[in-house]
């Protein structure tokens, strides 16, 4: 292990060459101030270079935790907070323009300023911890040049308040964003052929299983946290404060919390949802003058218009473009369809969100953590849940706005329509949730939330459609099998659960190539061009290994 006192060493290293005076009175004070704080930190770093924080506060903590993963990797720290605030053309040029312009529909700095100052002063001490870890790393690594945050304030933190950098809007489709701001022929081209299925997007998801005490063999509950995500996308960390922070697990670069972990009494996993909890509304535009107004019922109601400035890198140096854009009480303008404006409505709270995102990890059991859940800003996930009380839970998507089931809500509706308005949020019980299954385990693999714990699942008769999109999917297949067939479970044969190399899938879809095969006539070329593959698929036994060649021959087939 190697241990570092944060206080110690860092101010050694601003005292091992002559400092040049401050260069204001500002920047002296917020230097005693770091220093100050850095003296109540202790980085410890495990064998594997895990960073293990202790702060005398929460707030200490997270200036230390801040410090570690800017000490790791501060690109991907500044990278999702230019993302978070619509400012990766800064750096990147003018191809990220029109995600930048995405973002800004959404984030306005002088709104979330205004919302930093309106926190809580609990919440404002760990932003303002938060911003000091940032910049006390960069004061001591002069050397290390930022893209273009040379400076992070605290309100910043609340632009990237849950777990997933991009999140909800990230289902805003760029191209036909930029097809409405940029009036781009070829932009709507694209988006044509993203909306027919010509550019199929790449899988993605995660595993989570829960164990019930009656199923475990040491009689406790047990957790299997898989998160699936591209490499080196989240790091790994302990934090702990005297103030009774204590958890472990994998963040995502920037935030101060861990996203999925455990404490002492409990552990989360979080997998992607299939909720419908995003909708469009088709907007009735009509132009008088330079303005524009929407129809809602018998009213005709202005658009709020405001001007956007979306900067970017050029070889020349900074250049920038601006746009007006568009909102009525939906949301803003994203796109046209049929001759209408199209405005999205989505969670957007980003105060409740951050405050949901830290405290539960200090979280301590089902009932803490369930109370938590009631703030309904973990909008684009499911949880997996255990505690040391013996408790296991899934909860479905923590954020789902009621709404009248006449509509198909997986369309745009007639924004002029009052009827199509959210009537508030489906309260958690409301969702279909599992807590202590008489199956003795649970699970999700981004599949729907039906067969969650074997026959103790929540019945789809009894939920409105638009509270799960997806269906049944071959890990939720497989992992009814491996759960379902085993008692008594220990942290090994949970693993072993996990990893278990059976491919149900192809159950279902070789038969159907071997019959097409069989069927083919004798004298088709193809029928001993294929006969050596055909032969290897035939007597494969559906499992997976690293040196099997059916397993690579059926990948590539299907």
């Amino acid at each position: 292990m190697k241990q570092l006192i944060l206080a110690l060493s860092l101010v050694c290293l601003s005292c091992s060459a002559p400092q040049k005076p401050a260069a204001d009175t500002s920047v002296a004070t917020d230097l005693a101030s770091w220093q100050a704080q850095a003296q109540n930190v202790t980085i410890t770093r495990d064998d594997w270079g895990i960073p293990h924080i202790h702060g005398k506060t929460d707030a200490d903590a997270v200036f230390g935790l801040m410090y570690a993963q800017a000490e790791d990797d501060f690109n991907r720290v500044e990278n999702n907070f230019l993302l978070s605030q619509g400012r990766s053309a800064e750096a990147d040029g003018e191809a990220e323009i029109w995600r930048d312009l995405r973002m800004k529909l959404f984030i306005d700095p002088d709104d979330i300023k205004a919302k930093y100052e309106a926190s809580p002063d609990w919440l404002k001490k760990l932003m303002n911890a938060w911003a000091d870890g940032l910049n006390y790393y960069l004061h001591t690594h002069p050397q290390l040049k930022p893209r273009v945050i040379a400076r992070f304030e605290p309100w910043m933190a609340l632009t990237f308040s849950e777990g997933s950098i991009g999140g909800d809007i990230e289902r805003v489709s760029l191209s036909e964003l930029e097809a409405f701001y940029g009036q781009s022929p070829d932009a709507a081209k694209e988006a044509a052929a993203n909306e027919s299925g010509l550019l199929p997007a790449e899988p993605t998801g995660s595993n989570g299983f829960a164990i019930a005490p009656s199923n475990s063999a040491s009689k406790h509950a047990l957790l299997w946290i898989n998160p699936h995500t591209s490499f080196f996308f989240r790091a790994e960390a302990q934090s702990t404060s005297d103030e009774g922070l204590n958890a472990y697990g994998a963040l995502t670069w920037g935030q101060f919390f861990v996203y999925q972990g455990f404490n002492e009494h409990a552990g989360w996993m979080h997998t992607s949802s299939g909720v419908d909890n995003i909708d469009e509304y088709l907007e009735t535009v009509t132009q008088k003058d330079t303005n524009y107004f929407y129809k809602y019922g018998n009213e005709e109601r202005p658009l709020k218009a405001r001007k956007v400035v979306v900067p970017y890198k050029t070889a020349n140096g900074m250049a920038q473009r601006e746009f007006t854009v568009y909102r009525s009480h939906h949301g803003p303008i994203v796109r046209q369809a049929d001759g209408k404006w199209v405005s999205v409505r989505l969670m957007d709270e980003p105060v409740k969100a951050l405050t949901q995102s830290y405290t539960r990890t200090k979280a301590k059991n089902f009932g803490e953590f369930k109370e938590v859940m009631n703030l309904h800003t973990n909008s684009s996930n499911n949880t997996v849940f255990a505690d040391s009380e013996g408790n296991i839970a899934y909860f479905h998507s923590n954020f789902i706005p009621k709404r009248d089931t006449k509509f198909d809500w997986t369309k745009p509706v007639d924004g002029s329509d009052p009827a199509t308005e959210w009537q508030g949020v489906h309260s958690v019980d409301e969702a279909p949730n599992v807590f202590n299954p008489k199956s003795g385990w649970l699970y999700n693999t981004n599949n729907w939330p039906w067969s969650a714990a074997g026959p103790n699942s929540p019945k789809q008769k009894d939920y409105p459609a638009y509270v799960e999109r997806n269906t049944e999917n071959p890990r939720g297949v497989h992992a009814i099998r491996v759960l379902s067939r085993k008692k008594d479970f220990t942290p090994d044969t949970v693993m072993a659960a996990a990893f278990d190399s059976q491919l149900p899938e192809f159950e279902l879809l070789l038969p159907l190539l071997l019959k097409a095969y069989d069927q083919m006539p004798a004298s088709s070329p193809m029928k001993e061009k294929l006969a050596g593959p055909i032969g290897v698929l035939r007597k494969w036994n559906y499992r997976w290994a690293a040196d099997s060649v059916p397993t690579a021959l059926a990948m590539f087939w299907g």
